[in-house]
């Protein structure tokens, strides 16, 4: 039985055109510097859990209300009992939309063709060459975000590519490489970084309105459909 360790009763933005509940996973294969939700990457078991059991129970009285689930995390695919709870929600008859950072292109590719997943939004860290430093891992197989980004655009499920932009890890010839990863793409947002104190690494800064712009007006020479968000992942 997977471990939720969050729940979000409503959403109006995390759902594109959809009233959602928010799920949280704990733990995650990746350490950013730049991730909000420390506490369930580093130690997910100090947190809550809330029971499967009780979750279905409220989406079941919130039906009139919500028509969609987002799966969040730590990183969701990590969990290989995923699946099955994932059922039980489209059983009650909500759409899923699934956050994950692509690491495990495997597991993406079941979850896919279960035809369980209605929307898809996968977390382009950075240009590849700079993935080591963006999560926070010296190793790296960037092959796999490869692999998952063309598995996404292949899929024929509704999706979006997004990178939360940081002072001191983005700079314009990461979103060229970055628009040479993904391009074409349905959708395409940048999420400007806004600091906490809840951070993996507290030295971090977000990039003024004036920089965020700069990229935007960069990565629509190749994405139209990009745009700017503002973002707390």
């Amino acid at each position: 039985m997977i471990k939720f360790h969050g729940l979000n009763k409503l959403s109006l933005v995390d759902y594109p055109g959809h009233m959602s509940a928010i799920l949280f996973t704990g733990h995650c294969n990746f350490r950013c510097p730049f991730c909000h939700n420390s506490s369930l990457v580093l130690d997910p078991d100090s947190q809550p859990v809330i029971d499967n059991d009780e979750i279905i129970s409220f989406l079941k009285k919130r039906k009139n209300m919500l028509d969609g689930v987002v799966i969040t995390g730590g990183e969701p695919t990590i969990h290989e009992d995923l699946l099955p709870f994932i059922r039980r929600v489209r059983e009650l008859g909500y759409l899923v939309k699934l956050d994950t950072n692509g690491a495990l292109p495997s597991r993406l590719g079941k979850l896919i063709e279960s035809g369980c997943i209605d929307y898809i939004a996968m977390d382009i860290k950075n240009s590849l060459d700079a993935y080591p430093v963006t999560i926070g891992l010296k190793d790296c197989d960037t092959s796999v975000i490869e692999t998952s980004v063309r598995m996404i655009k292949e899929s024929g499920i509704d999706y979006e590519f997004r990178t939360t932009v940081v002072k001191e890890l983005h700079y314009e010839e990461n979103f060229k490489k970055i628009c040479a990863l993904i391009a074409p793409c349905s959708r395409y947002f940048l999420q400007t970084f806004v600091p906490s104190g809840d951070t993996i690494e507290g030295n971090l800064s977000a990039p003024d309105p004036d920089t965020m712009k700069t990229y935007l007006k960069l990565v629509r020479n190749y994405i139209t459909d990009s745009f700017i968000r503002d973002s707390k992942d």
